[in-house]
Formats: structure tokens, C-alpha cells, sequence
């Protein structure tokens, strides 16, 4: 592949109906890219077929994807980045036509950073079942449809099957690292026990080996604020006659994953119990500051995310478990062949430093021994994306082993 060619042709199309509200200023159906959106850096790859872990086949399936950097004459220096469950393929670089928000990583990806695209050619797909170019419910199915519910259910091991078969696509067939934090980690995970040879370092950042009955509850409860708005319609809202989805729901559970993902110490130090426009809510009158910012970060998400998708990835989440059919959690690590950095936070209450323990217990070729690396932040699990020095530190020490 000639990576420096343009994005790969998009079929032309009318601007879409969410990028339509959106500019008028209304929350739309979904906030999906959809054929006809400025394209932006995307480029995307054809997968063909994807066989699930189900049983089933998902046809014709494409993935989006973006890059930085320039891939050696060895092809040896690619580095996979995976997003976590509300990420997309946008890990650097500014938020313009096709990108509603800046690069997620930019503090660490880039000329001169912890992964340093003057050497390292990066690659970062949007994940199977997303929602930002990847095939996924928002997208069309073979009768012309979106495939809304009749979207099949996916495991992590589904999604890395369709993340091996797009390296394949790219003729990369190893990469010098496959990192990832949060979901992204999970895929990690998956990559090292499924393809050790294709693996040459992992980053593992604040993920467990399996998803625990707790980090179930909490998820399912999101995925129940979804299909429990009105306007959810049973997953059928993308030609709604009015042209509202379910953005109260979606905004819900953002709001719900928000609490996981921050810890109770920056929520009580950053807001305490101030109100809104010092308007007090004892009073009737007013909202508490802390409300007003869960419900900022629950009507921005819905601008950039898909009801639908939310629901697919959520449950992929709910079946990440690395050690099913393999014997166990021990077993399956113990196939990891590459030099691995296992990162938690002290603040996480969504995947707990613990989760991490067991992980870096059972890897072979730890680059920080037999604990992983432990970042004190009051951010939570949010931390990995947010306290660039630590994390980036624990990156540079791995892609220098």
C-alpha cells in the first residue's frame, strides 16, 4: 500500500442527516459518520467477511482508520494504537470537518513524544462495530439498511479477529507494539494471546484480564438507559420522521460512565457542593455544578456517538474474558511471547489497580517485573489519558526494551 497516497475514495453523497442537525444546532439521531460526512483523515480499509465467535458472518466489512508517521522499507516499525470504548481512530490532531473532537492522545502521540512518529510509524483503527467509519449498526447492510439492531453481537476476540485481518490488508505482519488503554487494552490482550508472533511489545494500560460481575452491573445499566428512551425505538431511530434519537438515553449513560470513569476525590475537590450561576438548588431555583457538568459531557457525546454502537462495544466489553477456552487467565497469558508494560492507576474504581496485579503476575516478559507500573492520579480511570508524563515514562522505557 502507498502510504502516501490520498483517503481512499468514499461514495459522493449529500451532506448526512446528523451533520445537517448538527450545524443547525440540534442534537441529531445519531452522532455516526455517516457516507457523506467530510471524510477528514480517515482512510479506510475493505476486510471482506468476518467470521464471529457466534457462529455467525459479518459481510463486506470495512475499517476506518488514520495514520502518522512513515513506515520503514522492513516494515518494522509499525505501532498499533487502540482506542478505548468512547475513542475513535482520531488519536492526534486538531477537531475540524470529520472530527468533532481533537486527538484523544495528542500528548503522546507525535514528533518528539513518548511515541515518537519520527520514528514510529502509527496506526489507529476505528474498532469494529464503532461508529466513526467501521462497519458498525449506523452503517448500511447488504439490503441498503442500517443495520441498527439486527447488528451482530461481538466479542473483543471478534474485533481483533477484524483488527488481524486489516494489519493483513496493510501488509504489516508485526508490529514493533500493539497499545491500548481501557477497551483498547482488552484488544491488546487478545492480540498477544491470539497472535503472539505478530506482537513484538504490548502496552497493557488499565484493564483486567476479564471483565468482573461488578464491571458488568455497571455496564449493563448503561446499555438499560439506552433502550429505555422512548426514542430509542427499538434501535430503528437513524429515519426517525422527526429526526430524534435517543439522545436522552445515550446522554444518560454517559453521565453513568462519567462517575467510573473520574474518581469521588476530583469530583468532591473540583465542584464541592457549589451550584450553577449562583443560582442555589435548595431553593428550587438551580442545579448543582456537578450536575451541570455530568450533563455537558452527556449532550457533547451524543454529538459524536451512535446509540446503537454504544450498546455493541459495551457488551463486547462484557465479554472480555482472555482465559475463556484457554485453560485461564495464567494459561493464556503464559502463551505471550512479547515484552509487555502493564499500567493501573490508584484512583481507578472501574478497573481496579488489582485487575493489573493479575495481569502483570502472569506475563513472561514484564519490562517493569512482576507488579505493574502504579500511576497515583486523583483523575481515575480517565488517568491514562489524561496524566501524559507517567504514562508516556512507562511507554518510552517499553519501546526502548
Amino acid at each position: 500500500m502507498d502510504w502516501q497516497t490520498t483517503a481512499d475514495a468514499v461514495p459522493a453523497g449529500i451532506v448526512s442527516e446528523a451533520r445537517a442537525l448538527t450545524i443547525a444546532g440540534r442534537a441529531p439521531a445519531t452522532g455516526a459518520w455517516r457516507e457523506g460526512d467530510p471524510v477528514g483523515d480517515r482512510r479506510f480499509v475493505n476486510i471482506g467477511d468476518v467470521p464471529l465467535e457466534s457462529g455467525r458472518v459479518l459481510p463486506g466489512a470495512r475499517i476506518a482508520y488514520e495514520h502518522w508517521g512513515t513506515l520503514s522499507p522492513r516494515r518494522d516499525n509499525a505501532i498499533l494504537v487502540l482506542h478505548a470504548l468512547t475513542g475513535d481512530s482520531h488519536v492526534s490532531g486538531p477537531a475540524g470537518p470529520g472530527h468533532p473532537s481533537s486527538g484523544w492522545w495528542a500528548d503522546v502521540v507525535g514528533p518528539g513524544l513518548a511515541i515518537d512518529t519520527d520514528r514510529w510509524f502509527v496506526v489507529a483503527p476505528n474498532v469494529l462495530g464503532g461508529c466513526q467509519g467501521s462497519t458498525g449498526p449506523a452503517s448500511l447492510a447488504p439490503d441498503g439498511l442500517e443495520w441498527a439492531t439486527r447488528f451482530p453481537f461481538l466479542t473483543i476476540r471478534d474485533q481483533v479477529r477484524a483488527q488481524l485481518a486489516f494489519a493483513a490488508e496493510l501488509g504489516i505482519d508485526r508490529f514493533a507494539a500493539v497499545v491500548g488503554g481501557s477497551m483498547g487494552a482488552m484488544h491488546v490482550l487478545e492480540w498477544a494471546v491470539t497472535a503472539p508472533a505478530a506482537v513484538e511489545r504490548i502496552a497493557v494500560l488499565a484493564a483486567p484480564a476479564a471483565a468482573t460481575a461488578d464491571q458488568i452491573a455497571l455496564n449493563s445499566v448503561q446499555i438499560e438507559a439506552v433502550r429505555t428512551d422512548p426514542l430509542f425505538r427499538g434501535g430503528d431511530y437513524y429515519d426517525a420522521p422527526d429526526g430524534d434519537g435517543p439522545t436522552r438515553g445515550l446522554a444518560l449513560a454517559r453521565r453513568m460512565a462519567m462517575l467510573n470513569y473520574r474518581s469521588a476525590t476530583e469530583l468532591n475537590s473540583r465542584f464541592e457542593r457549589g451550584w450553577q450561576s449562583g443560582i442555589d438548588p435548595l431553593g428550587g431555583g438551580g442545579r448543582f455544578a456537578v450536575e451541570s457538568y455530568l450533563d455537558f459531557h452527556g449532550n457533547k457525546f451524543t454529538r459524536r456517538f451512535d446509540a446503537n454502537s454504544y450498546i455493541v462495544l459495551t457488551e463486547a466489553m462484557n465479554s472480555h474474558d482472555v482465559g475463556r477456552g484457554r485453560g485461564g487467565v495464567a494459561a493464556a497469558l503464559a502463551r505471550v511471547e512479547a515484552a509487555s508494560l502493564v499500567l493501573g492507576i490508584d484512583s481507578d474504581r472501574y478497573f481496579p489497580f488489582e485487575g493489573q496485579v493479575e495481569v502483570a503476575a502472569a506475563l513472561p516478559r514484564s519490562v517493569h517485573g512482576e507488579r505493574p507500573v502504579l500511576v497515583p492520579s486523583e483523575y481515575g480511570h480517565d488517568a491514562f489519558l489524561i496524566e501524559h508524563a507517567a504514562v508516556g515514562d512507562a511507554l518510552r522505557r517499553l519501546l526502548a526494551a
